[in-house]
Protein backbone atom coordinates (compact mmCIF):
# COMPACT_ATOMS: atom_id res chain seq x y z
CA UNK A 1 0.00 0.00 0.00
CA UNK A 2 1.29 3.47 -0.94
CA UNK A 3 0.18 6.03 1.65
CA UNK A 4 0.22 9.84 1.53
CA UNK A 5 -0.21 11.74 4.82
CA UNK A 6 -1.22 15.41 4.73
CA UNK A 7 0.08 17.72 7.46
CA UNK A 8 3.25 18.59 9.28
CA UNK A 9 2.78 18.38 13.05
CA UNK A 10 3.45 15.87 15.81
CA UNK A 11 0.11 14.19 15.09
CA UNK A 12 1.23 13.54 11.51
CA UNK A 13 4.63 12.34 12.72
CA UNK A 14 2.85 9.89 15.04
CA UNK A 15 0.70 8.71 12.13
CA UNK A 16 3.72 8.39 9.84
CA UNK A 17 5.71 6.54 12.50
CA UNK A 18 2.93 3.97 12.96
CA UNK A 19 2.43 3.63 9.19
CA UNK A 20 6.19 3.18 8.66
CA UNK A 21 6.10 0.22 11.05
CA UNK A 22 3.20 -1.41 9.15
CA UNK A 23 4.53 -4.20 6.88
CA UNK A 24 1.71 -3.55 4.39
CA UNK A 25 2.98 -0.01 3.70
CA UNK A 26 5.41 -0.19 0.77
CA UNK A 27 5.85 3.56 0.27
CA UNK A 28 5.16 6.44 2.64
CA UNK A 29 4.86 10.09 1.62
CA UNK A 30 3.96 13.25 3.54
CA UNK A 31 3.09 16.81 2.49
CA UNK A 32 4.48 19.09 3.73
CA UNK A 33 5.90 17.15 6.71
CA UNK A 34 8.68 18.31 9.03
CA UNK A 35 12.27 17.48 9.97
CA UNK A 36 11.28 14.38 11.95
CA UNK A 37 8.79 13.02 9.44
CA UNK A 38 11.53 13.23 6.79
CA UNK A 39 13.26 10.33 8.56
CA UNK A 40 10.37 7.93 7.85
CA UNK A 41 8.60 9.38 4.78
CA UNK A 42 9.39 11.18 1.54
CA UNK A 43 8.37 14.83 1.84
CA UNK A 44 6.59 16.92 -0.79
CA UNK A 45 6.34 20.71 -0.71
CA UNK A 46 2.62 20.91 -1.37
CA UNK A 47 0.25 23.31 0.38
CA UNK A 48 -1.93 21.14 2.62
CA UNK A 49 -4.89 23.52 2.11
CA UNK A 50 -4.81 23.24 -1.70
CA UNK A 51 -7.15 20.39 -2.54
CA UNK A 52 -6.30 20.41 -6.24
CA UNK A 53 -2.57 20.22 -5.56
CA UNK A 54 -2.99 17.48 -2.96
CA UNK A 55 -5.17 15.44 -5.32
CA UNK A 56 -2.65 15.87 -8.15
CA UNK A 57 0.14 14.70 -5.87
CA UNK A 58 -1.89 11.66 -4.79
CA UNK A 59 -2.61 10.74 -8.42
CA UNK A 60 1.03 11.23 -9.39
CA UNK A 61 2.21 9.01 -6.56
CA UNK A 62 -0.45 6.40 -7.39
CA UNK A 63 -1.41 6.50 -3.72
CA UNK A 64 -3.66 3.74 -2.40
CA UNK A 65 -4.65 5.81 0.64
CA UNK A 66 -4.51 9.49 1.59
CA UNK A 67 -4.68 10.39 5.29
CA UNK A 68 -5.61 14.03 6.01
CA UNK A 69 -4.26 14.97 9.44
CA UNK A 70 -5.19 18.55 10.40
CA UNK A 71 -8.63 20.13 10.67
CA UNK A 72 -8.07 23.12 8.36
CA UNK A 73 -7.55 21.02 5.18
CA UNK A 74 -10.61 18.92 6.06
CA UNK A 75 -12.84 21.98 6.50
CA UNK A 76 -11.36 23.35 3.26
CA UNK A 77 -12.50 20.25 1.35
CA UNK A 78 -9.15 18.59 0.66
CA UNK A 79 -10.61 15.13 1.31
CA UNK A 80 -13.38 15.85 -1.23
CA UNK A 81 -10.83 16.79 -3.89
CA UNK A 82 -8.94 13.54 -3.38
CA UNK A 83 -12.12 11.44 -3.35
CA UNK A 84 -13.21 13.07 -6.59
CA UNK A 85 -10.10 11.57 -8.20
CA UNK A 86 -11.11 8.08 -7.09
CA UNK A 87 -8.49 7.65 -4.37
CA UNK A 88 -9.52 6.31 -0.93
CA UNK A 89 -9.08 9.02 1.70
CA UNK A 90 -9.21 8.87 5.48
CA UNK A 91 -10.94 12.10 6.50
CA UNK A 92 -14.45 13.52 6.33
CA UNK A 93 -15.93 15.73 3.61
CA UNK A 94 -15.98 19.49 4.11
CA UNK A 95 -19.68 19.30 5.00
CA UNK A 96 -19.17 16.59 7.61
CA UNK A 97 -16.04 18.33 8.96
CA UNK A 98 -18.29 21.24 9.99
CA UNK A 99 -18.76 19.11 13.11
CA UNK A 100 -15.45 20.69 14.12
CA UNK A 101 -15.52 23.74 11.87
CA UNK A 102 -18.61 25.16 13.57
CA UNK A 103 -19.44 24.72 17.26
CA UNK A 104 -23.00 25.82 16.46
CA UNK A 105 -23.38 23.11 13.81
CA UNK A 106 -22.06 20.52 16.26
CA UNK A 107 -24.59 21.61 18.88
CA UNK A 108 -27.39 21.28 16.30
CA UNK A 109 -26.28 17.75 15.39
CA UNK A 110 -26.04 16.77 19.05
CA UNK A 111 -29.53 18.09 19.75
CA UNK A 112 -30.98 16.12 16.82
CA UNK A 113 -29.13 12.94 17.86
CA UNK A 114 -30.01 13.33 21.58
CA UNK A 115 -26.31 13.39 22.48
CA UNK A 116 -25.70 14.62 26.05
CA UNK A 117 -23.87 17.96 26.09
CA UNK A 118 -23.76 21.31 27.88
CA UNK A 119 -26.66 23.74 27.55
CA UNK A 120 -25.57 26.61 25.32
CA UNK A 121 -26.42 29.77 23.41
CA UNK A 122 -25.11 30.85 20.01
CA UNK A 123 -24.36 34.58 20.13
CA UNK A 124 -23.62 37.14 17.40
CA UNK A 125 -24.34 40.46 19.14
CA UNK A 126 -23.09 42.11 22.36
CA UNK A 127 -26.60 41.95 23.81
CA UNK A 128 -26.81 38.20 23.18
CA UNK A 129 -23.36 37.72 24.72
CA UNK A 130 -24.32 39.62 27.88
CA UNK A 131 -27.59 37.69 28.23
CA UNK A 132 -25.84 34.32 27.86
CA UNK A 133 -23.06 35.17 30.33
CA UNK A 134 -25.68 36.37 32.80
CA UNK A 135 -27.78 33.23 32.33
CA UNK A 136 -24.96 30.78 33.11
CA UNK A 137 -22.79 32.72 35.54
CA UNK A 138 -19.22 31.82 36.48
CA UNK A 139 -17.17 29.96 35.53
CA UNK A 140 -17.81 31.25 32.03
CA UNK A 141 -17.19 29.03 28.98
CA UNK A 142 -16.83 30.96 25.70
CA UNK A 143 -16.00 29.18 22.44
CA UNK A 144 -15.12 30.72 19.11
CA UNK A 145 -17.56 29.15 16.63
CA UNK A 146 -14.86 28.54 14.03
CA UNK A 147 -11.47 26.83 13.89
CA UNK A 148 -8.93 28.24 16.34
CA UNK A 149 -6.16 25.59 16.48
CA UNK A 150 -7.31 24.36 19.87
CA UNK A 151 -7.01 27.83 21.43
CA UNK A 152 -10.46 29.31 20.77
CA UNK A 153 -11.93 28.44 24.16
CA UNK A 154 -11.79 30.62 27.27
CA UNK A 155 -12.85 29.29 30.66
CA UNK A 156 -12.71 32.01 33.31
CA UNK A 157 -14.35 33.42 36.43
CA UNK A 158 -13.73 36.94 35.09
CA UNK A 159 -16.84 38.13 33.28
CA UNK A 160 -14.95 40.94 31.52
CA UNK A 161 -12.36 38.51 30.15
CA UNK A 162 -15.16 36.23 28.96
CA UNK A 163 -16.97 39.14 27.33
CA UNK A 164 -13.80 40.39 25.64
CA UNK A 165 -13.12 36.97 24.10
CA UNK A 166 -16.73 36.70 22.92
CA UNK A 167 -16.70 40.15 21.29
CA UNK A 168 -13.42 39.35 19.51
CA UNK A 169 -15.16 36.52 17.62
CA UNK A 170 -17.68 36.82 14.82
CA UNK A 171 -19.91 34.20 16.40
CA UNK A 172 -19.51 32.39 19.71
CA UNK A 173 -21.05 29.55 21.64
CA UNK A 174 -21.47 30.33 25.33
CA UNK A 175 -22.33 27.32 27.44
CA UNK A 176 -22.67 26.04 30.97
CA UNK A 177 -19.52 24.89 32.73
CA UNK A 178 -19.13 21.12 32.96
CA UNK A 179 -17.57 19.79 36.15
CA UNK A 180 -15.45 16.67 36.36
CA UNK A 181 -12.38 15.23 34.60
CA UNK A 182 -12.03 15.41 30.83
CA UNK A 183 -11.45 12.45 28.51
CA UNK A 184 -10.56 12.28 24.82
CA UNK A 185 -12.03 9.35 22.90
CA UNK A 186 -11.27 8.76 19.23
CA UNK A 187 -13.35 6.58 16.95
CA UNK A 188 -12.64 5.38 13.42
CA UNK A 189 -15.75 5.31 11.25
CA UNK A 190 -16.71 4.69 7.62
CA UNK A 191 -20.01 6.54 8.02
CA UNK A 192 -21.90 3.51 9.33
CA UNK A 193 -19.72 1.31 11.52
CA UNK A 194 -17.89 2.95 14.43
CA UNK A 195 -14.75 1.49 16.03
CA UNK A 196 -13.67 3.31 19.20
CA UNK A 197 -10.00 3.51 20.16
CA UNK A 198 -8.65 3.62 23.72
CA UNK A 199 -9.33 6.79 25.74
CA UNK A 200 -6.65 9.31 26.67
CA UNK A 201 -6.41 12.46 28.74
CA UNK A 202 -4.55 15.60 27.72
CA UNK A 203 -3.35 18.67 29.61
CA UNK A 204 -4.54 21.93 28.06
CA UNK A 205 -3.07 24.57 30.36
CA UNK A 206 0.43 25.86 29.70
CA UNK A 207 1.89 25.44 33.17
CA UNK A 208 2.12 22.91 36.00
CA UNK A 209 -0.93 22.50 38.19
CA UNK A 210 -3.22 23.38 35.28
CA UNK A 211 -2.23 27.03 35.53
CA UNK A 212 -1.80 29.55 32.74
CA UNK A 213 -3.52 29.99 29.38
CA UNK A 214 -5.14 27.31 27.27
CA UNK A 215 -2.90 25.71 24.66
CA UNK A 216 -3.24 23.10 21.94
CA UNK A 217 -2.14 20.56 24.58
CA UNK A 218 1.06 20.15 26.62
CA UNK A 219 1.00 16.38 27.16
CA UNK A 220 -1.19 13.30 27.43
CA UNK A 221 -1.37 9.76 28.76
CA UNK A 222 -3.21 6.50 28.16
CA UNK A 223 -4.82 4.34 29.54
CA UNK A 224 -6.99 5.97 32.22
CA UNK A 225 -6.88 3.67 35.27
CA UNK A 226 -9.47 5.78 37.08
CA UNK A 227 -12.10 5.59 34.31
CA UNK A 228 -15.12 3.28 34.42
CA UNK A 229 -14.35 0.12 32.37
CA UNK A 230 -17.74 0.61 30.67
CA UNK A 231 -16.95 4.16 29.58
CA UNK A 232 -16.02 3.35 25.98
CA UNK A 233 -19.11 1.21 25.41
CA UNK A 234 -21.32 3.90 26.96
CA UNK A 235 -19.86 6.66 24.78
CA UNK A 236 -20.14 4.49 21.69
CA UNK A 237 -23.85 3.91 22.39
CA UNK A 238 -24.84 7.41 23.52
CA UNK A 239 -22.47 9.71 21.61
CA UNK A 240 -20.45 8.27 18.75
CA UNK A 241 -22.93 6.00 16.96
CA UNK A 242 -25.87 8.44 17.27
CA UNK A 243 -23.73 11.25 15.85
CA UNK A 244 -22.55 9.17 12.89
CA UNK A 245 -26.13 8.02 12.28
CA UNK A 246 -27.45 11.59 12.38
CA UNK A 247 -24.87 12.86 9.90
CA UNK A 248 -25.68 9.99 7.54
CA UNK A 249 -29.40 10.79 7.89
CA UNK A 250 -28.65 14.37 6.85
CA UNK A 251 -26.94 13.17 3.69
CA UNK A 252 -23.46 14.18 4.89
CA UNK A 253 -21.95 10.88 6.10
CA UNK A 254 -18.89 11.23 8.31
CA UNK A 255 -15.99 8.99 7.28
CA UNK A 256 -12.67 9.28 9.09
CA UNK A 257 -11.74 10.04 12.69
CA UNK A 258 -14.45 11.30 15.03
CA UNK A 259 -12.98 12.75 18.21
CA UNK A 260 -15.21 13.27 21.23
CA UNK A 261 -13.95 15.56 23.98
CA UNK A 262 -15.86 14.45 27.06
CA UNK A 263 -16.49 15.64 30.61
CA UNK A 264 -17.26 12.97 33.19
CA UNK A 265 -19.66 15.06 35.26
CA UNK A 266 -21.66 14.39 38.41
CA UNK A 267 -24.66 13.98 36.08
CA UNK A 268 -22.93 11.58 33.68
CA UNK A 269 -20.91 11.84 30.48
CA UNK A 270 -21.30 15.08 28.52
CA UNK A 271 -19.72 16.08 25.19
CA UNK A 272 -17.55 19.19 25.41
CA UNK A 273 -16.68 19.25 21.72
CA UNK A 274 -16.25 17.19 18.58
CA UNK A 275 -13.20 17.21 16.36
CA UNK A 276 -13.03 15.78 12.85
CA UNK A 277 -9.49 14.41 13.10
CA UNK A 278 -6.97 12.81 15.42
CA UNK A 279 -6.18 15.04 18.40
CA UNK A 280 -2.73 16.30 19.27
CA UNK A 281 -1.14 15.26 21.68
CA UNK A 282 -3.52 12.38 22.45
CA UNK A 283 -2.74 10.66 19.14
CA UNK A 284 0.84 10.24 20.26
CA UNK A 285 -0.10 8.06 23.24
CA UNK A 286 -3.04 6.23 21.66
CA UNK A 287 -1.04 5.09 18.63
CA UNK A 288 1.86 4.15 20.91
CA UNK A 289 -0.43 1.52 22.47
CA UNK A 290 -2.18 0.31 19.30
CA UNK A 291 -0.82 -3.09 18.19
CA UNK A 292 -3.14 -3.50 15.18
CA UNK A 293 -1.34 -2.29 12.02
CA UNK A 294 -2.65 1.20 11.25
CA UNK A 295 -2.85 1.27 7.46
CA UNK A 296 -5.44 -1.49 7.16
CA UNK A 297 -7.67 0.14 9.78
CA UNK A 298 -7.62 3.54 8.06
CA UNK A 299 -8.08 1.95 4.62
CA UNK A 300 -11.14 0.01 5.87
CA UNK A 301 -12.70 3.27 7.04
CA UNK A 302 -11.87 4.97 3.73
CA UNK A 303 -13.40 2.14 1.68
CA UNK A 304 -16.52 1.40 3.75
CA UNK A 305 -15.40 -2.03 4.95
CA UNK A 306 -15.01 -1.35 8.66
CA UNK A 307 -17.80 -3.77 9.61
CA UNK A 308 -15.62 -6.75 8.66
CA UNK A 309 -12.37 -5.42 10.17
CA UNK A 310 -10.97 -7.63 12.98
CA UNK A 311 -11.17 -6.38 16.59
CA UNK A 312 -8.37 -4.00 17.53
CA UNK A 313 -5.41 -5.24 19.57
CA UNK A 314 -3.85 -3.09 22.28
CA UNK A 315 -0.75 -3.10 24.45
CA UNK A 316 -1.43 -3.78 28.12
CA UNK A 317 1.08 -1.10 29.04
CA UNK A 318 0.90 2.69 29.23
CA UNK A 319 2.12 5.65 27.21
CA UNK A 320 2.95 9.24 28.18
CA UNK A 321 3.85 12.18 25.95
CA UNK A 322 5.37 15.48 27.07
CA UNK A 323 5.28 18.52 24.77
CA UNK A 324 8.32 20.77 24.53
CA UNK A 325 7.18 24.23 23.46
CA UNK A 326 8.96 27.34 22.26
CA UNK A 327 9.68 30.40 24.36
CA UNK A 328 6.49 32.49 24.84
CA UNK A 329 4.04 29.78 23.67
CA UNK A 330 0.99 29.94 23.42
CA UNK A 331 1.55 33.61 22.53
CA UNK A 332 3.68 34.38 19.47
CA UNK A 333 6.51 31.84 19.81
CA UNK A 334 10.19 32.41 19.19
CA UNK A 335 11.46 30.21 16.35
CA UNK A 336 14.75 29.43 14.65
CA UNK A 337 16.52 28.09 17.76
CA UNK A 338 18.70 24.96 17.35
CA UNK A 339 17.53 21.73 18.97
CA UNK A 340 20.20 19.47 20.49
CA UNK A 341 20.01 16.01 22.06
CA UNK A 342 17.72 14.26 19.56
CA UNK A 343 20.41 11.72 18.68
CA UNK A 344 21.03 11.09 22.38
CA UNK A 345 17.38 10.15 22.90
CA UNK A 346 17.47 7.78 19.93
CA UNK A 347 20.69 6.16 21.14
CA UNK A 348 19.93 5.91 24.86
CA UNK A 349 16.16 5.74 25.27
CA UNK A 350 14.80 3.91 22.22
CA UNK A 351 12.68 2.12 21.39
CA UNK A 352 10.68 2.73 24.57
CA UNK A 353 11.06 6.52 24.24
CA UNK A 354 11.19 8.54 21.06
CA UNK A 355 10.72 12.09 19.81
CA UNK A 356 7.89 13.16 17.51
CA UNK A 357 8.46 16.46 15.74
CA UNK A 358 5.82 19.21 15.54
CA UNK A 359 7.25 22.64 14.73
CA UNK A 360 10.68 21.81 13.32
CA UNK A 361 12.71 22.38 10.17
CA UNK A 362 16.28 21.77 8.97
CA UNK A 363 18.61 24.57 8.00
CA UNK A 364 21.07 24.44 5.12
CA UNK A 365 23.64 22.67 7.30
CA UNK A 366 21.17 19.95 8.32
CA UNK A 367 20.69 21.20 11.88
CA UNK A 368 17.17 20.88 13.34
CA UNK A 369 15.61 24.21 14.33
CA UNK A 370 12.40 25.19 16.11
CA UNK A 371 9.71 26.37 13.68
CA UNK A 372 6.51 26.65 15.72
CA UNK A 373 4.89 26.93 19.13
CA UNK A 374 4.77 23.28 20.07
CA UNK A 375 8.12 21.93 18.88
CA UNK A 376 8.43 18.30 20.01
CA UNK A 377 6.32 15.56 21.61
CA UNK A 378 8.55 13.27 23.66
CA UNK A 379 6.68 9.97 23.90
CA UNK A 380 7.43 6.88 25.97
CA UNK A 381 5.85 3.52 26.74
CA UNK A 382 6.14 1.27 29.76
CA UNK A 383 4.48 -1.49 31.71
CA UNK A 384 2.63 1.17 33.74
CA UNK A 385 2.20 4.93 33.85
CA UNK A 386 5.01 5.41 36.38
CA UNK A 387 7.52 3.67 34.09
CA UNK A 388 6.27 5.40 30.93
CA UNK A 389 6.38 8.76 32.68
CA UNK A 390 9.91 8.25 33.98
CA UNK A 391 11.14 7.27 30.52
CA UNK A 392 9.46 10.28 28.91
CA UNK A 393 11.01 12.76 31.32
CA UNK A 394 14.43 11.08 31.12
CA UNK A 395 14.28 11.69 27.38
CA UNK A 396 13.05 15.26 27.82
CA UNK A 397 16.10 15.89 30.00
CA UNK A 398 18.44 15.04 27.12
CA UNK A 399 16.96 17.68 24.80
CA UNK A 400 18.22 21.23 24.70
CA UNK A 401 16.21 24.10 23.17
CA UNK A 402 16.98 27.59 24.38
CA UNK A 403 14.06 29.23 26.16
CA UNK A 404 11.83 26.18 25.79
CA UNK A 405 9.15 25.19 28.26
CA UNK A 406 7.39 21.99 29.25
CA UNK A 407 5.15 20.83 32.03
CA UNK A 408 6.74 18.62 34.69
CA UNK A 409 3.49 17.14 36.00
CA UNK A 410 2.06 15.26 33.00
CA UNK A 411 0.31 12.13 34.38
CA UNK A 412 1.99 12.66 37.77
CA UNK A 413 -1.11 12.43 39.95
CA UNK A 414 -2.74 9.54 38.10
CA UNK A 415 0.53 7.58 38.09
CA UNK A 416 0.91 8.07 41.84
CA UNK A 417 -2.71 7.12 42.49
CA UNK A 418 -2.40 4.01 40.31
CA UNK A 419 0.79 2.95 42.08
CA UNK A 420 -0.98 3.17 45.45
CA UNK A 421 -4.13 1.36 44.34
CA UNK A 422 -4.87 -2.06 45.85
CA UNK A 423 -3.24 -4.81 43.82
CA UNK A 424 -0.80 -2.43 42.14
Amino acid sequence: MKVLVIGGGAREHALCRSLSLDPDVTALHCAPGNAGIAEVAELHGVNALDGTAVAELAVGLQADLVVVGPEAPLVAGVADAVRDRGIPVFGPSAQAAELEGSKAFAKDVMAAAAVPTARSYVCTTPAEVDAALDAFGAPYVVKDDGLAAGKGVVVTDDVEAARAHALACDRVVIEEFLDGPEVSLFAVTDGESVVPLQPAQDFKRAYDGDEGPNTGGMGAYSPLPWADPKLVDEVLATVLQPTVDELRRRGTPFSGLLYAGLAITSRGVRVIEFNARFGDPETQVVLARLKTPLAGLLHAAATGTLATFPPLRWSDGAAVTVVIASHNYPDTPRTGDPIDGLADVAAQDGPEAYVLHAGTKRDDSGAVLSAGGRVLSVTATGSDLTTARRRAYDAVGRISLDGSQHRTDIAAKVAADAAQAPGA
